[in-house]
């Protein structure tokens, strides 16, 4: 009784959950309608010259701007509202109030940790659910109105794995054709190739279903080699012209699911440079922790009263958010350039600052 007595709620809780949430909900409306004025002057030329309504800027570009920006500064805003709320509490005498009559300070980080939770909760459906197919609907636009490039593409060079013993190379493929040129494919009995098939042409029929044109095939046995050619040979392959698709930050446009069966898929087919895919999906787990870490290190400063009052807080809260967003930008450029982990850069900055959060609670007030 006595614990379930400890984290019951009373007044005091809702009375910061409301004031927390309250001051992040406003900070959030605030900022993203700043950034959207900022966007439109910069492409109203465009706007104008492709002869866009305002219903079509509105619910087929801005509607999908929001999310992303929520979720890119969800960190700052969090911080900022916990230094904010916190710092006024301290300034009115209210958290002196509150630990003089007996309430410890780690009970005073109930309601902000439930605020948290919430928070965090929010930022990581709204950036695994509601921020890829917004992203994709906004890139779309964007190479259709405003920059004229193309969204997807081709990747040229391509290799896939088909199966533990079938390899597939394609030199360039077309989309518009379904075509690929330069093709050939090799299939081994362990490390022995015992078949390999070069064609001037791969032409998709349906599904799976594939004819290689102008082909040469040859079949190794153990001393042996069997040759043939032809004008055309149907072949069934396990793969679709989509897997030759190159789209522009596609990681970016996948949920949470659909990254991690990208990179099982495509891990399983041999193909490499998913390091930008790992980290995206890391990240959708470690930046929504990031509200608890910052949270802790800003209800630490702020419960302190000093000289500088509500002003001094947010001015080293500020300084403190963006040194952990820069961080967190560095430490995932690490992966992409320097190869490093992607688990272990997405996730060394709240490591690093959960040990400031846990250093400045050690010193916070009593």
């Amino acid at each position: 009784m006595r614990i379930f007595a400890t984290i019951m709620l009373k007044k005091i809780d809702y009375y910061i959950i409301k004031k927390f949430l309250g001051t992040y909900a406003l900070t959030l409306v605030l900022v993203i309608s700043i950034a959207i004025v900022i966007d439109i002057t910069e492409k109203m030329d465009d706007f104008y010259r492709e002869g866009l309504d305002s219903y079509t800027i509105i619910f087929d570009y801005y509607i999908y701007f929001i999310p992303y920006y929520i979720n890119l500064f969800s960190s700052l805003f969090t911080f900022l509202s916990v230094i904010f709320v916190t710092s006024k509490l301290a300034y009115n005498s209210e958290i002196i109030a509150m630990l003089a009559g007996g309430i410890s300070f780690r009970r005073l980080l109930v309601p902000y940790m439930i605020s948290a939770f919430i928070i965090a909760v929010f930022t990581f459906y709204i950036s695994s659910e509601v921020i890829p197919p917004s992203i994709r609907e906004r890139l779309k636009f964007e190479s259709e109105y405003i920059f004229h490039e193309q969204f997807e593409a081709s990747s040229n060079n391509k290799q896939l794995q088909l199966s533990s013993n079938e390899i597939v190379y394609v030199e360039r493929f077309n989309l518009d054709k379904n075509v690929g040129y330069r093709f050939s494919y090799d299939k081994f009995d362990g490390k022995r190739l015992i078949e390999r098939i070069t064609a001037h042409r791969i032409v998709y029929d349906s599904l799976y279903h594939w004819t290689a044109i102008d082909y040469t095939k040859r079949t190794f046995y153990d001393l042996r080699e069997e040759l043939s050619k032809g004008p055309s040979l149907p072949m069934e392959l396990n793969m679709l012209p989509k897997d030759f698709i190159e789209i522009i930050k596609e990681y970016e446009q996948l949920t949470n699911t659909q990254l991690d069966t990208h990179i099982t898929n495509q891990s399983k087919r041999g193909i490499g440079g998913l390091s930008a895919y790992k980290l995206e999906l890391y990240k959708r787990f470690s930046n929504p922790f990031a509200a608890f870490v910052l949270t802790l290190i800003g209800v630490s400063i702020a419960s302190r009263k000093v000289r500088g009052g509500t002003g001094h807080h947010i001015f080293l809260g500020l300084l403190l958010s963006v040194t952990y967003l820069l961080f967190n930008l560095t430490s995932s450029s690490f992966t992409i350039k320097g190869g490093v982990n992607p688990l272990l850069s997405v996730w060394i900055p709240n490591i690093i600052y959960l040990g400031i959060g846990i250093i400045l609670y050690q010193r916070a007030p009593k």
